[in-house]
């Protein structure tokens, strides 16, 4: 059966000029990951084509793009927007998140169809591998993060349906997850 992806609040550092683009990198160091987001009807299961999913997430230093808060408003890095195929999927190459105080890691993410917002959420990583990335460099040039998933106050209204799944791929990994979303 198709669950319906949980709502979030959009975060901050939301851009609306994000490039259409897969490689959201822009040289930005970290662990390597592929997203694969699919986007379904709920109400059918049924892949939606040419839906419109953008995310955008912090580097590993903790530091957004796009922001004169934190002297990166000229750049875009770790920010795009991609179309889904015929099987419902958008993806991405990007590196893993980094952490800042008061959040666990995570994903910003909204989807779109025919221009109207039907989707705005955050994307979640199990602790457990995070504990694992960040002892790589270079996450391990900072100290412990602070906020662990169920310490994080919007992991825990509907964080746990939005945790995607990783496996390893080379020297980084792929995440996936299949968000159902009303047309």
């Amino acid at each position: 059966s198709c669950v319906l992806a949980p709502e979030q609040t959009e975060g901050p550092f939301y851009l609306d000029d994000h490039k259409l683009r897969r490689n959201i990198r822009e040289g930005r160091a970290g662990v390597p990951l592929t997203l694969r987001l699919t986007v379904v009807d709920v109400s059918s299961c049924k892949p939606i084509k040419g839906a419109a999913v953008e995310i955008w997430h912090c580097d590993a230093g903790g530091v957004y793009s796009g922001t004169s808060v934190q002297g990166t408003e000229d750049d875009r890095f770790l920010r795009g927007i991609q179309r889904t195929d015929a099987k419902g999927l958008a993806l991405f190459r990007t590196v893993y998140p980094g952490w800042y105080p008061g959040r666990t890691v995570h994903v910003h993410v909204s989807v779109f169809l025919g221009g109207n917002i039907v989707h705005t959420g955050q994307l979640y990583f199990p602790d457990a591998l995070t504990d694992a990335v960040y002892r790589r460099v270079p996450y391990s040039r900072r100290p412990a993060r602070s906020t662990r998933n169920a310490a994080d106050s919007l992991y825990r209204n509907g964080g746990r349906r939005s945790m995607l799944k990783l496996k390893r791929s080379g020297t980084g990994y792929v995440a996936s997850i299949a968000m159902g979303v009303h047309r």
